[in-house]
């Protein structure tokens, strides 16, 4: 039987450790839902799985494109697919993992999204604006044409914003109107992990440490050092880009490292308005409890079902 296993929260709450632990005990294959873990070379700042944990288990959509590589959801959705479809002919389980709330609804909900190729020099137009007048004005522009694709997005995502216009300016059509949700024919189970405020922070800064002692300054030298400017989408990534500004003497290490943690809190605070604790659709698990039994048995009836 055709199924799907989804398993969603805010970073840093144990995604990836239960999308290992369910794809061992269920036969199941990792299929990534994270927008960063796409890129090569950029391994400790995205959390990408060990190697040891590459071989233990089959690992779908990870190291795609190269860091200076236009990337769109749509490309995303085919992929996804795809890779869903690859595991469920071999009668195994696509167990799909991540926080990027787009990526994860639009292979939920089998999203139908318009191929728009990329405008490069309108998305520099468009960035030109909000460097002068800030982000804030071109989210209001958006408004103006497509209020129900504002409402989805936060104010503050650039790079949303931009893409959104960008579809308006190329096709003359909402972008909202072209999205639609085509859904699929078999069943999706939703895991969803939480935990309270003090204890995910205290998690997100924890595991900000350990990726400061296993190189990520190194990590982010060595991707200048190979052409990949800071000012790329990829490299304003979380941690990447407080790195980066350190690198260039606009921060100190310990200022940079406390943003990255401050930053990383806001970004799970934001999650929460993809994956909301009254969803329905979502079962939810809070780690502060010994939940690994209560998820095995959540997820072995919906597979007897």
């Amino acid at each position: 039987m055709k199924c799907l296993i989804a398993i969603v929260g805010p970073t840093g709450v144990g995604k990836s450790y239960l999308g290992l632990s369910v794809a061992q005990q269920f036969n199941g294959e990792i299929i990534n839902s994270d927008s960063r873990q796409i890129y090569r070379y950029m391994d400790i700042g995205t959390a990408k799985p060990s190697a040891a944990e590459i071989n233990a288990v089959p690992h779908h959509l990870f190291d795609i494109i190269e860091p200076d590589q236009p990337y769109s959801l749509s490309l995303y959705c085919k992929s996804a697919s795809a890779a869903i479809a690859g595991v469920q002919e071999h009668n195994k389980i696509p167990v799909l993992v991540g926080g990027s709330g787009q990526y994860v609804w639009s292979v939920i909900e089998n999203w139908q999204i318009p191929e728009v190729a990329p405008d490069l020099e309108f998305r520099k137009r468009m960035a030109a604006i909000a460097e002068e007048k800030g982000s804030g004005f071109l989210y209001q522009q958006l408004k103006s044409i497509d209020p129900a694709a504002a409402h989805k997005m936060l104010s503050g995502n650039l790079r949303r914003i931009i893409r959104a216009l960008e579809i308006y300016a190329k096709t003359g059509d909402k972008p909202s109107a072209l999205q639609t949700k085509k859904g699929h024919d078999y069943p999706v189970q939703i895991i969803g992990l939480t935990c309270s405020r003090d204890r995910l922070y205290d998690r997100i800064n924890q595991r900000t440490d350990r990726m400061m002692a296993g190189g990520l300054v190194e990590e982010v030298e060595r991707l200048i050092n190979m052409g990949y400017a800071p000012e790329l989408p990829s490299m304003s990534s979380l941690g990447y880009r407080q790195i980066s500004g350190y690198l260039r003497g606009s921060a100190s290490l310990g200022a940079a490292v406390q943003e990255i943690k401050y930053e990383t809190h806001r970004f799970a605070r934001n999650q929460y308005a993809w994956f909301r604790l009254n969803d329905e659709r979502i079962k939810w698990f809070d780690t502060a409890d010994a939940v690994d039994e209560k998820i095995n048995y959540t997820i072995d009836s919906f597979l007897k079902e």
